[in-house]
């Protein structure tokens, strides 16, 4: 596959140099590329701070060696450059688009977004996709002459449809958006700036999405043995799994249980990833794709799974689903949580003057518009925070435990 000589790309890699560049316009960077500045206006970000104090599965104080949003948000981006550096693609964008593909998480995991959500239904709901572009391109309050972070707009797009297209090529919302339509708030960004929602994203943010999938995969198996909420014996029932321990077990018997651990999940992430890079690399080349024009109108995703692996990662999701995500342990916390959640947003829409007043300035006169305000302001939060507002405004002795 001929590529740029000069930098090592792809042809069909994004480029910075071909960017069509920012909603605000900026002066160029003598010592930077415009992905290379997406990367570091994340991680100097307020919202990207946060992630270290919002939760995967674990709340914070179940153990310090559990990931947060942000251990985790770190070995996405490792995993997804480790991709793009095979795949020749542009590792600043794709690192880009890792590390903010959390931002827009709520505290206490996917139990506080599904708690937003509910609370939000009557207002178009809440998903942390839109809220994410939201904190980049207007809730972030850090520059002199614009809010947010002003990103690229490929590292936009990555951000909203590393996931595949939003609509069809009629502009209609396709199947995940279909019964609620396209966040608002997507829509709007849209119109000022195209983020081209019926097409799909660079092969960076393909590979900083299928990078998620696979820190997921592995590092929930590792947290999951670690908290004892099932053991080997148990995760020996996905059959891709089994193989890994067999293997270890014949090159290094009578190994002790955490270093067994440690290399079941390391061999998790080498096959998936090894796998990612040869059926990606197929992919791409019968696709015949030798622009980044061609990625976006390729019509599938190129970044993926072989048929084996798929089947592989779906009966590891469906042993955590069933063995982690609803173990009676986590299901009481998720409850507890989502009270806490419930709770903030009741008491910030019918008094928004229990807000900092910067927040409480936000919430209008409307029913819409406080709960908007309150949406946006605990979203925001860490679990921490959240539960320290929760015992300040009804329980000082609630817990989640």
């Amino acid at each position: 596959m001929a590529g740029d000589p000069g930098n090592g790309r792809a042809p069909y890699a994004a480029d910075p140099a071909r960017s069509p560049g920012r909603l605000h316009r900026e002066p160029s960077s003598p010592t930077r590329d415009d992905f290379q500045r997406d990367r570091d206006r994340i991680i100097h970000s307020t919202a990207f701070r946060r992630l270290a104090h919002k939760t995967q599965v674990f709340v914070y104080h179940e153990g310090d060696h559990f990931r947060s949003r942000l251990t985790h948000t770190i070995e996405v981006a490792q995993l997804a450059r480790a991709l793009a550096k095979a795949l020749r693609l542009d590792e600043e964008l794709t690192e880009a688009v890792a590390l903010g593909h959390d931002l827009g998480h709520t505290p206490f995991g996917h139990t506080g977004e599904d708690a937003l959500d509910a609370c939000m239904e009557a207002y178009g709901g809440f998903d942390h996709n839109s809220h994410g572009l939201r904190l980049v391109t207007e809730l972030e309050r850090r520059y002199a002459d614009f809010d947010g972070l002003n990103l690229t707009q490929e590292t936009l797009e990555g951000l909203v449809k590393h996931n595949g297209p939003l609509v069809d090529a009629e502009g209609r919302p396709l199947e995940r958006w279909r019964a609620r339509g396209v966040p608002a708030a997507i829509l709007a960004y849209d119109r000022l700036q195209s983020l081209r929602l019926g097409q799909y994203a660079s092969l960076e943010a393909q590979a900083a999405a299928i990078a998620d999938d696979i820190a997921y995969d592995a590092h929930d198996i590792d947290d999951g043995l670690r908290a004892g909420l099932f053991d080997l014996d148990a995760i020996r029932a996905v059959p891709f799994v089994a193989v890994l321990l067999d293997e270890i077990e014949r090159l290094h018997p009578g190994l002790e249980r955490p270093r067994v651990i440690h290399e079941l999940t390391r061999r998790v992430i080498t096959r998936f990833i090894e796998d990612v890079i040869a059926e990606s690399g197929a992919r791409i080349a019968a696709a015949g794709a030798t622009s980044l024009e061609d990625v976006q109108r390729a019509g599938r995703t190129l970044v993926g799974f072989s048929p084996a692996i798929a089947a592989a990662d779906r009966d590891i999701k469906t042993f955590l689903f069933a063995n982690m995500y609803r173990h009676p342990q986590v299901t009481r916390v998720r409850e507890r949580a989502d009270a806490v959640v419930r709770g903030l947003f009741s008491a910030y829409v019918a008094d928004p003057a229990a807000m900092p007043p910067d927040w409480a300035a936000k919430a209008g006169a409307t029913a819409g518009e406080r709960a908007h305000a309150a949406a946006d302001y605990i979203a925001g939060m860490t679990d921490r925070f959240a539960l320290n507002e929760y015992r300040r405004l009804f329980d000082p002795t609630a817990n989640l435990r």
